[in-house]
């Protein structure tokens, strides 16, 4: 079927733990995570962050596009501790597998087969604390025990060691690097190192995330 005969099926859906709630992206959202974008950037280098009103409303209205399309659920990172938002994140590249009938690989005829996380940003001053560490175990639970997809894939440019290193401490593995994949954010042409976590896999990879929320 076509992605937007799926779009019903990929429900905005709020994820709560105890550091970090994730709620619906919506164009009410583009002044605070505007704020939230405005600190220290310096990490940002290879992940396009909006700096400016018009920048952002475009980058909030692709996102709900995408969502409408069937193609990806955004979410605004708030920290429970302050209310405020600090951030984004996203499920993207959402894909329905075209099953046999009565194939015993599909889940549910309504539930995605694999997807992807990524588009995430924080503000400076929540990066590296259990913010993201948990907003990442509640997309990962939901990925795999709410849609019971078969893999979800992590994706940075290759460039960027910071980040591929926080995804292999999920748990995440390298399947290798896309070579000239897409634009990067700074002009450049970007090699994409591509990691995933498969569904069998997830039971180590969440006693590790919940480890490191409770050592």
């Amino acid at each position: 079927m076509l992605a937007t005969e799926r779009a019903p099926r990929v429900r905005p859906v709020v994820l709560e733990g105890l550091h970090v709630r994730l709620e619906p992206l919506g164009v009410g959202h583009a002044r605070d995570l505007l704020a939230a974008a405005s600190g220290r950037r310096e990490t940002y280098g290879f992940t396009f962050v909006p700096a400016d009103e018009a920048s952002m409303a475009g980058y909030i209205e692709t996102a709900l596009r995408d969502q409408e399309a069937g193609r990806a659920l955004p979410f605004a990172t708030v920290a429970r501790a302050t209310g405020r938002v600090v951030g984004s994140t996203r499920f993207g590249n959402i894909e329905f597998w075209p099953w046999p009938s009565g194939n015993a690989n599909q889940r549910g005829q309504d539930l995605p087969d694999v997807a992807e996380i990524g588009w995430t940003w924080l503000a400076d001053e929540v990066q590296r604390t259990p913010v993201n560490t948990e907003a990442k175990l509640l997309m990962l639970a939901h990925a795999f025990e709410a849609w019971r997809v078969h893999r979800v894939s992590l994706m940075t440019d290759a460039r960027n060691e910071r980040s591929r290193n926080a995804i292999l401490r999920l748990g995440a593995r390298l399947d290798g690097v896309i070579r000239a994949q897409r634009p990067a954010s700074d002009g450049a042409i970007r090699d994409t190192a591509a990691f995933s976590i498969l569904d069998h896999e997830w039971p180590m990879v969440k006693e590790r995330l919940q480890s490191r929320l409770n050592p």
